[in-house]
């Protein structure tokens, strides 16, 4: 009883510190918290599991993409200050269709999309199953292909009923605390951490609401890849596919690559000395993938993806095929 007073009490102090930085909508009855920023074409982006979108704006990348985009970074449901309903079971599919509402709601109804991580199934549903809503895509450090992952099942026991919610006000969080040096090291490897996500608010990653989702999250992983590798074939759009070649969380050959080879309008930025967090550890070469996207939805011929310098030699970034999507 005392440790989860303690625990709730934490998750105050670190909502008090750090405040909503943006706006709230309302799609479905799911109150969500947005932050937007910039002009002109709209972009959206899904943050990654155990992240917000507090995250994307200290890495550096929007205020990039800010001067060319309008954008419009979401915290995905139970993250951040968004609410994730425990009626339903929050799948790539559920979000996809939420956040596209949300963006209706706003008067957005035609994007590129971003995702990172587990942000990255989400764009990618979202594309799928609303065509009309998604005419981009930039895929960053995503896990498209199951494979046997034992870390998640670790991950994954604070969504357990009862014995997750026990776990998550009580040693869940303390054992987040203890890990998240180490967890920070793995995220930015062989890159050093970078100073931007020194800034990161870890106590709201702590708190027990958000480790609930994460641990949903890591559950669904290796199901949703699953079911979602059925699916690639049936996208229509430019994609800009980009990892980092060291990433320690998700195998870049069989994952970013294999999907390049898959889907034949995409391109391929494999970026060398850099982790899982590429648009922390080099925010430029995200930036060149998306640009390369909508010279795509221009109809014109893109350049080399990612410059000789930022490429591993033995794999360097591949032109272009022809894009078969709407422009």
């Amino acid at each position: 009883m005392a440790t989860g007073l303690i625990v709730r009490a934490r998750a105050k102090q670190a909502e008090d510190a750090h405040p909503p930085l943006g706006r709230f909508v309302e799609a479905d009855g799911v109150r969500l918290h947005y932050i937007e920023c910039g002009a002109g074409e709209p972009l959206v982006i899904f943050h990654g599991n155990g992240s917000m979108a507090e995250e994307f704006i200290l890495s550096g990348f929007v205020t990039l993409a800010a001067q060319h985009f309008r954008v419009i970074v979401f915290d995905r449901p139970g993250y951040g200050y968004s609410e994730r309903p425990h009626s339903k079971v929050w799948t790539p599919a559920a979000q996809a269709d939420l956040l596209i509402g949300a963006l209706a709601q706003i008067g957005v109804n035609r994007v590129i999309a971003l995702g990172h991580s587990w942000g990255a199934s989400v764009a990618i549903v979202a594309a799928l199953r609303h065509p009309d809503a998604v005419r981009g895509l930039v895929l960053e450090s995503g896990y498209y292909y199951p494979s046997p992952r034992a870390d998640l099942a670790l991950f994954s026991i604070a969504a357990l009923p009862l014995i997750g919610d026990v776990l998550r006000y009580t040693a869940y969080p303390l054992t987040a605390r203890l890990l998240w040096p180490i967890m920070r090291r793995n995220l930015f490897s062989p890159a050093a951490v970078a100073p931007s996500f020194a800034r990161f608010p870890s106590s709201m990653a702590m708190r027990p609401s958000q480790l609930h989702a994460s641990a949903a999250e890591s559950a669904l992983m290796v199901p949703n890849a699953a079911v979602l590798q059925r699916h690639y074939r049936k996208l229509r759009m430019p994609i800009a596919i980009i990892a980092g070649i060291g990433d320690r969380m998700v195998d870049v050959d069989g994952q970013s690559r294999r999907l390049h080879g898959e889907v034949l309008q995409s391109s391929l930025h494999l970026v060398e000395e850099c982790g899982h967090m590429v648009h922390h550890t080099a925010p430029q070469r995200v930036l060149a993938g998306l640009e390369e996207v909508r010279r795509g939805l221009r109809g014109e011929c893109p350049p080399r993806a990612v410059a000789p310098s930022h490429v591993d030699n033995s794999a360097q970034s591949q032109p272009v095929r022809s894009f078969s999507g709407p422009a």
